[in-house]
């Protein structure tokens, strides 16, 4: 691995939120002003190829990104502000291999995601 893929790979591993391709280059290249946009791109794209990084798409025309986690959560996307919550609802995991077993099916795999705005605050129109 190169230097700049472990610059990148440890400004993944220290993002608490779900950076998308851009920030990740200010993160890394902020560390190493040589890291180019397009390291960035290719980094990303070979971890998750690899199966150490998930990519997201939360409506907001980006991809964003997140280290495959330890274990499974949904997320909860603040459409105001773009902030994304990480939960787990047992009942919801639940729900979801009743649904599934209802159908014939066996779940093996599943990702949720939720949209919304806080309570008492209206979406711009």
């Amino acid at each position: 691995m190169t230097e700049q893929r472990r610059v990148i790979a440890r400004v993944l591993s220290e993002a608490i939120d779900h950076p998308d391709a851009e920030e990740l280059y200010k993160r890394a290249s902020a560390i190493d002003p040589h890291i180019s946009i397009a390291t960035v791109y290719r980094t990303v794209k070979l971890f998750e190829d690899a199966g150490i990084l998930e990519r997201h798409d939360f409506r907001d025309g980006r991809s964003r990104y997140e280290e495959v986690p330890e274990s499974h959560h949904d997320h909860l996307i603040d459409i105001q502000t773009g902030k994304v919550i990480e939960f787990r609802s047992e009942e919801i995991e639940r729900l979801q291999r009743l649904i599934a077993e209802e159908l014939g099916f066996e779940l093996v795999d599943h990702r949720l995601e939720l949209y919304g705005v806080p309570k008492g605050k209206k979406q711009p129109r």
